[in-house]
């Protein structure tokens, strides 16, 4: 509940179990023994029948409605753009991720973020393709940000900390299953953070998809020499574009041969700064779970 906290995020049950940051995996049982029977957790949460939230902040369950209500009417544009993305040349996999993925958007026209998975050797292609369908969806309100793509030969993460851990198991894989499977099994490191998170909360689209004409015809025409030194120029170009903002203070962006992450600043380490915290305010070394 303390890392949901940060984002003003009650869970529910199956949200909390499936979350649950522990060093092994915990059964439901368990969990809800630990519920009922600890009085360091009737102390510090407040337990209502549908949601979970820290003691003292019940009010975030009206706004959790609210952008649950937000995201469920978001979802199937979501969906939708995700399968345009999957059509592009050289996109392998598709999921969605940012606060949608956790049923937590602002509003009804909150950015829908996505993961890229490309072929080998086409990572800056890719992106092209896609800041074409970002520039039509403009046109219509429509904020879509595939502000991360990665070759599928890369596509284990460097950095191991929990909030990554959890950026990879809120993934909504919508194209390219096989490869989702396998950025997990590569990732194994993130069971050491979210043992019961071992498959998507939310899965969604066709494992079965088949490739479209455009992106067939795509990459018929830039598969060879040609679509080499496309690669290149593009890659060169915006490496140039980017140099000055890759130098921001605690930036996450990684940009390369293999992958496109234009994160120039990281949201991941002011989180993990208040989460360590609030660990301590909480004095989590001496957390009676159950039995106490």
């Amino acid at each position: 509940m303390i890392y949901a906290d940060i984002f003003n995020f009650p869970l529910t049950r199956a949200e909390l179990y499936h979350y649950l940051i522990a060093e092994s995996p915990v059964s439901q049982v368990e969990v809800e023994q630990a519920l009922a029977s600890s009085s360091f957790l009737k102390q510090e949460l407040d337990i209502q029948p549908l949601y979970i939230v820290c003691a003292g902040r019940q009010e975030l369950i009206d706004l959790r409605i609210q952008r649950d209500q937000a995201s469920l009417r978001l979802w199937p544009l979501a969906l939708d753009y995700g399968r345009a993305l999957a059509r592009l040349p050289f996109v392998r996999m598709v999921a969605l991720t940012g606060a949608l993925s956790m049923r937590n958007a602002a509003a009804d026209d909150d950015d829908l973020d996505y993961i890229l998975v490309t072929a080998p050797g086409r990572v800056w292609l890719a992106r092209a393709f896609a800041i074409v369908l970002v520039r039509l969806a403009k046109r219509r309100g429509v904020i879509v940000c595939p502000n991360y793509l990665l070759a599928e030969s890369a596509l284990a993460q460097d950095k191991h900390d929990l909030f990554v851990a959890h950026e990879v198991t809120q993934m909504v894989p919508i194209y390219g299953h096989s490869l989702y499977d396998a950025m997990r099994t590569q990732n194994a490191w993130v069971d050491d953070y979210l043992p019961n998170a071992d498959a998507p909360f939310y899965r969604e689209g066709d494992p079965s998809a088949q490739a479209s004409w455009l992106q067939k015809a795509g990459e018929f025409l830039l598969g060879g020499r040609i679509g080499d030194a496309l690669e290149q120029w593009e890659y060169r170009r915006k490496l140039r574009r980017f140099a000055g903002e890759m130098l921001t203070p605690h930036s996450a962006a990684k940009l390369d041969d293999q992958h496109v992450k234009g994160h120039f600043k990281d949201h991941g380490h002011p989180v993990m700064e208040e989460y360590d915290e609030r660990l301590r305010a909480y004095d989590l070394d001496a957390l009676p779970l159950a039995g106490d």
